[in-house]
């Protein structure tokens, strides 16, 4: 590898200094690299152009902001984990140097994400054109500060399923079912694959499971509310939503991948560490 970025955790000193840590010992290696915070996108994808792989330093949220950056390139994501759960992250810490000769030599796998794509109401003031976004996570529709329930219609492919009174609804990826979902009572998917979930949070007299949808669904919620409300993206795209609002969810053509050192089979070897909050190795 030629070209390698570096994006870190802004708040977390140590990301930071384990970022520049990584930074000097590719550097020595004839390595070209840049750091910069997972939080300004746009001044990292200003840096995205022959970049061939992206590191990480934090935990999960993390990830997910680079995700968002990677997306225009597909650029490989490794995650080095400063977290506490890390499913997305490859590397602990302290092997991260040990390992990374490795990456550069072109070992590994690369582990291909599916996304969500969420359609919005065209931002105030913004000419009368949807917003899209893609997420690795999860979309979340939910209540804002009041604590008081929404109601949210929901419908797949266009046919009504039914109205979720609750404190919101999770629309979930494979990735994201360890998440909020999973918090929620959803199910564990495999993180590749291509099924995706529909969740209430906290329903109040109306269904309670969660279903599991194929990637051919499409999701529309439509919410009523006497109160602002808010979209979720991958939570940390927040924006609010007046009550008619039409949120559609559906699979996206877009993927994250994501460059594995480790057998595929450690998912499942690492899950019950995780859930627990372990670092797993």
């Amino acid at each position: 590898m030629k070209k390698v970025g570096i994006l870190y955790h802004p708040m977390k000193a140590a990301a930071r200094t384990l970022a520049e840590k990584l930074g000097d010992f590719l550097s020595s290696r004839g390595v070209s690299v840049w750091l910069c915070s997972a939080w300004e996108e746009t001044e990292a994808r200003a840096q995205l152009n022959n970049t061939e792989l992206i590191l990480t330093t934090g935990g999960d949220g993390t990830i997910l902001r680079a995700a968002h950056v990677a997306l225009p390139t597909r650029t490989p994501i490794t995650g080095v984990n400063l977290g506490r759960v890390g499913f997305m992250t490859e590397l602990g810490a302290d092997e991260a140097l040990d390992k990374l000769p490795a990456l550069l030599a072109g070992e590994g796998w690369i582990d291909e994400r599916a996304m969500l794509e969420a359609e919005l109401p065209p931002a105030e003031g913004k000419p009368k054109s949807p917003q899209t976004f893609c997420a690795l996570n999860d979309v979340v529709v939910a209540r804002g500060a009041l604590a008081r329930i929404v109601y949210l219609e929901a419908s797949i492919n266009g046919k009504p399923l039914t109205t979720y009174r609750a404190d919101g609804v999770i629309v979930a990826t494979a990735t994201g079912s360890t998440g909020y979902s999973l918090s929620a009572g959803g199910p564990i998917l495999h993180p590749q694959a291509e099924e995706f979930l529909l969740s209430p949070i906290l329903p109040h007299l109306s269904p309670t499971y969660t279903l599991v949808l194929p990637a051919t669904a499409v999701v529309t919620l439509r919410l009523s509310t006497y109160n602002q409300a808010l979209v979720s993206i991958d939570g940390h795209i927040n924006l609010p939503l007046s009550s008619g609002a039409v949120v559609t969810v559906k699979p996206s053509s877009n993927k994250v991948r994501f460059l594995r050192i480790h057998p595929e089979t450690s998912f499942y070897g690492s899950l019950e560490e995780r859930l627990k909050g372990k670092q797993v190795k």
